[in-house]
């Protein structure tokens, strides 16, 4: 994954995923070949698989920085959220699609899946647009004025000329204007790919890897041991057991959307996530206590369990890679959207691996014990984002107060040089006042010279 990433920045993302989706269709296939070719050699099957799991890597960090490059930051949670359903609904389809051949042709169950994603790629190949650009799309905007400028100082307290310009078409005598239409545009520079390290500086990426990593691997604990639990703990037939783990994916694709929405809302990915994580530990350890009371009971707890697990892995893996892979200290250099997704995605395998592994060696001394270990896990991938949780809750707290407070002064000003334009005539003529305006004077010189009787003659307006 953190080699695919890498690539990912230096190849087309068209071409990358479209020949990652054939040949992961070719090696799926081969795989499910074995079954026909009556091929009963284990190296044969665990090479294929070695492979398949190397071409299937290009997969995400290619679609993340392609979605990522489409949306800016103040709606991609959202639309993330919804588009990321499709990894759940995947899980659902795959079980279903093994399900239909597995007691007769088990090779099938493979082969099929195989021709469907070799299919989608040959379609990808010809109808994916990268960029916005390439079609004459206007890019989005992938930082706010906040992420700018994170001081709180706005445009219009930098440079007071830029308020009385955008007051209104008054100008002052012997100024002119320009017509900045005009001018020519200078060529935009490509942007290079960035480094391994590189991408690890950008802040954050340490925090949501390391946070993913225990996160994912509570989603693939359950998604692999959940129907065994099922049958085990709950005492429901096979085909129950089955039916109801993907009430779990259901609630996956609920709680990505969710969280992506309260995201965008609140502006804090980590502190949704935070949220998310610290309410699914109790609700893990409800259902192991209750889950298996009735049906009703397991659907239910189901559905909010995987909402609460599913969600911070869903947003970190879409929205937060998007973001960090467009981080303001990039200045504008998109090309790290595919390594900073394939560095966070990666190393959450990492936690994918563990977490079924673990399952299976804890679960003989009683599940009980296994629960423990998710709400282990769920505890720490909360307390690794308390850094940036505290610097989101900083962000909305202080300069929040000291933003008002610019306002204010800026509002203000304004408002005195407003009335020193409409008024420009009178002022000239008042006694003691004999300051003319000079040509050629810039309007910056204008609002320093003037500033402090125009502020007095507004206020005294206000009086009366």
């Amino acid at each position: 994954m953190f080699i695919s990433g890498i690539f990912g920045e230096r190849l087309p993302l068209r071409y990358y995923l479209s020949g990652g989706m054939v040949v992961s269709g070719l090696f799926t296939a081969l795989f499910g070949l074995g079954y026909f070719w009556d091929i009963h050699v284990l190296w044969y099957f665990i090479i294929v698989q070695v492979c398949n799991g190397l071409v299937q890597t290009t997969g995400w960090p290619a679609v993340v920085a392609c979605v990522g490059n489409w949306f800016g930051k103040g709606k991609r949670g959202l639309i993330m959220g919804i588009w990321n359903s499709h990894t759940s609904v995947g899980n659902i389809l795959g079980s279903l699609i093994a399900g239909a051949w597995v007691s007769s042709a088990w090779g099938l169950s493979f082969i099929v899946p195989g021709i469907i994603i070799a299919v989608m790629g040959v379609i990808c190949f010809f109808f994916l647009v990268e960029y916005p650009e390439d079609v004459d799309c206007n890019p989005p905007q992938h930082h706010t004025a906040a992420d700018e400028d994170p001081g709180g100082v706005t445009t219009s307290e930098k440079d007071p000329e830029a308020v009385i310009s955008n007051e209104g078409p008054l100008s002052l005598p012997g100024q002119s204007s320009v017509d900045h239409s005009k001018s020519p545009k200078e060529p935009a520079e490509k942007p290079e790919a960035i480094s391994f390290l590189g991408a690890l500086r950008i802040p954050g990426v340490v925090e949501f890897s390391l946070c993913l990593l225990f996160a994912k691997l509570v989603s693939y604990t359950f998604l692999y041991w959940l129907p065994l639990y099922i049958v085990n703990v709950a005492h429901f037939g096979a085909k129950e057991a089955g039916d109801l783990s993907t009430l779990f994916d259901v609630g996956g694709i609920l709680g990505g959307i969710f969280a992506g929405l309260i995201s965008d809302y609140t502006g804090g990915r980590a502190t949704t996530c935070c949220v998310m994580l610290v309410v699914a530990a109790p609700m893990l350890f409800l259902y192991n206590h209750v889950g298996q009371n009735g049906i009703g009971v397991s659907v239910a707890m189901l559905i909010i369990c995987g909402a609460l697990v599913n969600g911070p892995y869903a947003l970190i893996t879409t929205a937060v890679s998007a973001d960090l892979g467009t981080h303001e200290s990039l200045k504008g250099n998109a090309k790290a959207l595919s390594t900073v997704t394939a560095i966070i995605d990666g190393t959450g395998s990492v936690g994918a691996a563990l977490g079924p592994l673990l399952a299976g060696l804890i679960s003989p001394t009683g599940w009980n014990n296994v629960f423990y270990m998710l709400i282990a896990a769920d505890v720490l991938a909360c307390l690794l984002l308390a850094r940036v949780v505290v610097k989101e809750a900083r962000g909305w707290c202080g300069p929040m107060a000291r933003q008002r407070g610019c306002n204010i002064k800026i509002t203000r000003r304004s408002q005195c040089a407003c009335a020193a334009l409409n008024a420009q005539h009178f002022l000239s003529t008042l006694p003691g006042h004999g300051l003319q305006y000079k040509k050629g004077w810039s309007m910056a010189a204008v609002w320093k010279a003037e500033m402090p009787f125009l502020c007095f003659f507004w206020d005294c307006t206000h009086i009366f």
